[in-house]
């Protein structure tokens, strides 16, 4: 039997990783550090990685 004769399966669903809850505690845990962080270059990738995760919770959830 040859590779051209075994049926193809389609892969399994893929299952998210992050709850939006999870999402919504990450957010405001980048919230925490931010206001505790000095360093300008730092709050700068705190702040798109703060906006980046909010793409994924729905607002006013």
């Amino acid at each position: 039997m040859s590779d051209t004769d075994t049926p193809k399966t389609e892969p399994a669903r893929a299952r998210a990783l992050l709850s939006t809850a999870d999402m919504k505690l990450l957010r405001r845990a980048l919230e925490s550090h931010a206001r505790n962080t000095e360093d300008r270059e730092e709050l700068a990738k705190i702040n798109a990685l703060h906006h980046r995760l909010g793409t994924y919770v729905p607002s006013g959830s």
